[in-house]
C-alpha cells in the first residue's frame, strides 16, 4: 500500500489540468490551468496582464482541483490549498516552456511571461473508492 505522499504525487505526475481558484473582489474565480510539479511544489504559467495576477496581488491564496479524469464518482484527486509567489527565475522559465506555450508567449524569454510556484499548506487526497478523503500533513 503506497503512502500518502506517493499518491499524491502519482496524480500530480499523470494529471496536468487542472482548476485554480482566486479571490477577486471578494469572490472566488476559478479556471483551468496547466501545472508541473517539482515534488510537492506546483508551477503554473501565466501572463502578467491577467486578472489572476491582479487578484494573486491581492491575495496570494489558492485552491486547486487536480486528477478527476471525468471517469465517476471514483475518481481519485487532490485539493490542493497553498500559497501563489509570482517568479520570474530564468530557468524555471525554461523548465516549463513547452509547445503548448506558443500561442501565448514568444518563447521563454518573453517578458510577458510568468510563472506562478504554488507552495502547499495542506494537500487532501480525496475520492480514493470507499474510503475518507486523507490529508498530507505538510
Amino acid at each position: 500500500m503506497s503512502s500518502v505522499k506517493e499518491q499524491v504525487l502519482s496524480i500530480l505526475k499523470e494529471s496536468r489540468v487542472g482548476t485554480m481558484a482566486t479571490i477577486h473582489d471578494n469572490k472566488p474565480r476559478s479556471r483551468y490551468m496547466t501545472f508541473f510539479n517539482d515534488d510537492l511544489t506546483l508551477y503554473t504559467v501565466t501572463s502578467k496582464d491577467t486578472h489572476k495576477t491582479e487578484d494573486i496581488e491581492q491575495n496570494p491564496y489558492t485552491h486547486i482541483l487536480l486528477g478527476y479524469e471525468g471517469e465517476g464518482v471514483g475518481d481519485t484527486y487532490v485539493e490542493i490549498e497553498g500559497k501563489v509567489i509570482e517568479s520570474d527565475d530564468e530557468s524555471l522559465k525554461e523548465k516549463v516552456w513547452n509547445e503548448h506555450l506558443e500561442p501565448w508567449f514568444d518563447g521563454p524569454e518573453d517578458p510577458k511571461l510568468l510563472i506562478l510556484q504554488i507552495n502547499p499548506d495542506q494537500i487532501r487526497l480525496m475520492n480514493k473508492k470507499g474510503q475518507p478523503p486523507q490529508t498530507l500533513e505538510l
